[in-house]
Formats: structure tokens, sequence, C-alpha cells
């Protein structure tokens, strides 16, 4: 095992863009292959296995633009040029050839937002294989992470239809890229908005709050916190009313709302963020109907998942408009990773497979095929690039020759995809529990090439 300093490069620069956010195995094996010339045209294609229990009866696609992004300015610092050569284990020669080293080649993937199943590629990399090896570690991250938590959103989404859902997990995702990645992965998977202020700029998302406990603490009294906070943001008022007790709470806003309405302020949703959030919303719901003020809505949080909505709103049938999610869904608590693989399927102009035990790939380039029955997708083809078997084609281009293709969708174009997905999921797989799997079924030509790449290998010179 290669041991490295650990001296930092000198700089403030972003982690995710270096191209040493990286494995060091990829760096060793780049050397072996400019060393001995390996430097021609590979395909590489990144998929996921089955989880583990049956956990999700399918996957979102997200991270694409970021994996763009990555690739089209892929490139190592000087400084970062320099550490490495610092470490002596790299030849001179490599370290030269690293300071050359760009992304040249082509991407085609499946559209952000595409339901997706185990083995289908999602996203395929053609490029010298020095480029298409380097890129791996940091594609897996960033397609893996989206993915995740773009499933567990759409999750929720599916089990809280029309209801106001806000990503609340910033404070508790793991890092800084991990929570603005996860307010933009579950905003694409149909959620109304994120409490992260930086998604909003970065990315559009639309940007929900309201207050804290310790507002109320801080004040006199819970009405005074109520007045101060409703005059300061009159429009769009919500207000937190668990601090100390729910329904006394509520019965100080049932006097408090018609006096602020008369100055033209609308309290427009109180927060439930402990206890029974059922027997809170029904109790509290009563008291407002009773004020007058049905119009004002009842939002909660507090340890929410898509197993808790199902709960409040199917069994229950409690009287809330709009969940918070926070810790369970950046954390995709229940699930809190993918088996994700990056494998070689072509290098040189033949076709390449893995075989080992259990984790044997379909070699060569390939394309999904999606068969709908009507509006409802029905099965699924993995099939050879070219081969015709009908259907509609998932995998698309997205780069050339190292550049984004124009015409990318928006944010809110893969929104809108990933609810028509949704909506064309079978409905067994709607369901959170565990359902049959989805029919993947491998074309015959694909099956033949296996066939053909396994007695090659068999007959190959030891």
């Amino acid at each position: 095992m290669i041991h490295l300093p650990s001296t930092l490069p000198s700089g403030d620069f972003d982690p995710g863009s270096s191209a040493l956010l990286t494995d060091l195995y990829e760096l060793t094996m780049l050397q072996a292959y400019y060393e001995h010339g390996m430097v021609e045209t590979s395909a590489f294609e990144l998929f996921f296995r089955r989880p583990a229990r049956g956990a999700r009866n399918f996957l979102v696609a997200a991270g694409l633009e970021q994996v763009l992004e990555y690739l089209e300015h892929l490139h190592i610092r000087a400084e970062e040029l320099q550490w490495l050569a610092d470490t002596g284990r790299f030849s001179a020669n490599f370290i030269d050839q690293l300071g050359r080293l760009r992304f040249t080649g082509d991407v085609d993937a499946m559209p952000e937002g595409t339901a997706c199943f185990p083995d289908e590629p999602v996203i395929r990399v053609v490029a010298p294989l020095p480029e298409a090896q380097i890129v791996e570690s940091r594609l897996m991250n960033l397609l893996h992470f989206q993915t995740l938590i773009a499933c567990k959103a759409a999750r929720a989404v599916l089990q809280a239809p029309g209801k106001l859902l806000v990503d609340f997990g910033m404070r508790r995702a793991h890092g800084a890229e991990a929570a603005l990645h996860a307010a933009r992965a579950s905003y694409l998977a149909g959620f109304s908005g994120s409490s992260t202020v930086l998604a909003g700029q970065r990315f559009g998302v639309p940007v929900f709050g309201t207050m804290a406990h310790s507002f109320v603490q801080a004040h006199a009294s819970e009405l005074q916190a109520f007045e101060r906070f409703a005059r300061s943001h009159p429009h769009g008022v919500t207000l937190l009313i668990d601090t100390y007790d729910t329904e006394a709470a509520a019965r100080k806003l049932a006097q408090l709302g018609p006096r602020l309405a008369r100055e033209g302020i609308q309290i427009q949703a109180v927060r439930l963020d402990s206890g029974d959030l059922a027997d809170h919303a029904f109790k509290v719901r009563a008291i407002l109907d009773d004020a007058g003020l049905s119009a004002v809505r009842i939002f909660a949080s507090s340890g929410l998942d898509e197993f808790m909505l199902h709960e409040l709103l199917s069994v229950r049938n409690a009287p809330i408009d709009g969940f918070g999610i926070g810790s369970a869904m950046d954390t995709s608590q229940d699930l809190p990773s993918l088996d994700c693989a990056y494998k070689l399927q072509e290098y040189a102009g033949r076709a390449r497979r893995k075989r080992s035990e259990g984790k044997a790939t379909w070699p060569g380039r390939k394309q999904v095929w999606r068969r709908h029955d009507g509006d409802v997708m029905i099965e699924d083809i993995l099939a050879l690039e070219g081969e015709a078997v009908g259907g509609e084609p998932l995998l698309h281009p997205v780069m050339r020759q190292g550049r984004r293709l124009l015409g990318q969708p928006t944010l809110q174009q893969i929104r809108d995809r990933c609810s028509v997905q949704l909506a064309s999921l079978p409905a067994v797989l709607r369901e959170l529990a565990p359902a049959a799997p989805y029919p993947v079924r491998v074309s015959p030509g694909l099956r033949a090439l296996a066939d053909q790449v396994d007695h090659d290998q068999a007959g190959a010179p030891p």
C-alpha cells in the first residue's frame, strides 16, 4: 500500500473542483497506463446494483449537471502537481502528463429526473483510458449522493400528493456540499423548496423558513414574539407554536389573528414541531377554525420521513398542509448508501467484462430502452448500443469532445420530467412496501456478446 504525506497544497479553492478529490489508486493506475502506452479509447458505464432487502422499488437519476461541470473544467493545478511531485511516488514524466490532462471525451446519460433500476447504465463515459479512469471516484461521489437523496425525496412526494414539502436537513447533512446538493436533489424530485438559502442563490430553489424556539424564548411572552415577528415579516407569516403549550399558543393566535388582519397582516401558517403531530393538528385546526382562521395552514416538522407521512396522512388523516423534512432525508437515514459501480465495458475496440462472483457486468456500450402500456412503464430492455429493440431510449448525448451540448434542461424542466416519471411508475412501485423487481430484460445481442467475451477470455494466453 502506498502512503502519501499529509501536507496539503496551498491555496483557497473548492475541494469539489479538484482532480485530487479522488482515490489514490486512480493515480497509480494512470502512471502505469501512460508508461505502457495504454491511452486508446475506453468506455465506462456507471450503474446501481439492487438495494439490499428491496429497500427501494425505484431510483431517480440525479447529479448529472454537477458531473458535466466537473468534467468540463477538469485539470490539476500547479500547486497540486508540485505536491504530487514532492511525495516522490510518481515519475517526473507522469507529473508533466498530468499537467496537460483535460477531459476530451463523450458522455451519454439518462436525463436527471428519470426513474431507473438496477444494472441500467445511468451514464456512459467514452474517452482515452486515462481520462475516463481518473474521473471515476468523483463521478460516483456526485451521482450516488444526489440519486440517493432524489429517490428518498420522491418517496415522500408520493406519500404526500399536493402537500407543501420543504427540505429542512442542512444542519445535519454531512457537510456543506451534501447540504447544497440535497436541496437540489429533493427539489428536482418534487419538493416545494428548501430552507437552505444558498440553494436559492445557486440553483434557484425556492427558499422557505419560519422561526426557531429561541426567538420565542428570547421574548417576555409568546404573544409578544408572535406579534413582533408578524410585524417584521407581514407577508407570509408562519409562527412556531409549540415552544410551551401548543393549544394555548393556538388560542393566543385566535385573538391575535383578527387584530393583525385589520392592519393588513395575514397569518399564513402555524408550525408544529413536537409531540403527537396528528393529535395537535386536529386540536389546533379546531381552535383556528372556531376563530374564523380557516385560511391559516398547518405545517409540521420534527423527525419526519416518508413512513411518517404515510402514517399521518393515509392512516390518521391529519389536517396538515405541509411538512419540513430534514435529517431523515438529507442522510437517507433508512438506506444511507446505494451500491453503485463504474466499470470498464470496452477498451481499444474490444468489449470487456468483469466476471467476479456476484458482481459480473454486461460488456460493451449499452442503451436502455423503456416500454410503456399507455402512460405506465412496463419493462426496460438492456441492449447493445445500436441494437434496435423498440421503445424509448433513455441514454442521450450530453457532452461531446469534452464540452457540454447546448439545450440541456433547466432545473424546472428536470423537475417536470421527474413528476411525469413518478406518475408513470406501476402502482405497486409507488408504494413504500418492497415490491417485486421491475422487469429489466437483457437483449439477445447483449447476451451473445457476453458469451463471446467469456469465450475469448477463456482462450486468452495467461
